[in-house]
């Protein structure tokens, strides 16, 4: 009998293994040379099959100079970033109404905290690479980057809903539309 929860088949316990709760890998820095300036390594329920239901994942995030993890939420974890290297600006804003963002620049050793659902960012502000390591309180946290799902969902959006939403000309939203949106995770 198999038993699927959380979107994933569980293994007969009698049949684990060590391999189902390991991942090699994180020592090896991410391909930041693209639109964003960053990687995203993730470790989660995809990659280790032990996660599920134990509520726990990680992620290694490299930055080139300038680069940045655009702005997203996880729906389904809350995020602890430690800085491994560098030094990064990070924020999240609050929800509705009072959409409130915090800030804080993040040094080696430094920890900062992104509440579940919350849209939060990273932005490397430093000359050199930069490097985070994260824990995330869900095997499958999920991530929606912000301008990717707006502007590069497919079916696109309708633009002239975007438009009122943005309060934009609708061909700067067909301008977004056209973009490559690139995501670095």
């Amino acid at each position: 009998m198999l038993i699927f929860v959380n979107g994933k088949f569980c293994k007969n316990p009698n049949l684990t293994v060590a391999e189902d709760f390991f991942y090699s890998g994180l020592d090896k820095p991410g391909n930041i040379s693209n639109p964003v300036g960053s990687a995203v390594t993730p470790v989660n329920v995809a990659q280790i099959a032990g996660l599920n239901t134990l509520g726990i994942s990680a992620v290694r995030i490299d930055y080139a100079p300038y680069g940045q993890n655009p702005p997203h939420t996880h729906p389904r974890a809350t995020e602890i970033l430690t800085v491994l290297e560098g030094t990064l600006l990070v924020g999240f804003v609050t929800s509705n109404p009072e959409n409130r963002l915090f800030t804080k620049v993040l040094n080696k050793g430094d920890v900062f905290v992104f509440p579940i659902g919350l849209i939060h960012f990273q932005f490397n502000i430093g000359h050199t690479n930069a490097v985070a390591i994260a824990g995330l309180s869900s095997q499958n946290p999920g991530v929606f980057t912000i301008a990717n799902a707006m502007f590069g969902s497919d079916p696109a959006v309708d633009p002239d809903f975007l438009a009122m939403a943005f309060q934009l000309e609708k061909n700067m939203v067909e301008y977004l539309q056209s973009r490559f949106w690139y995501a670095n995770n």
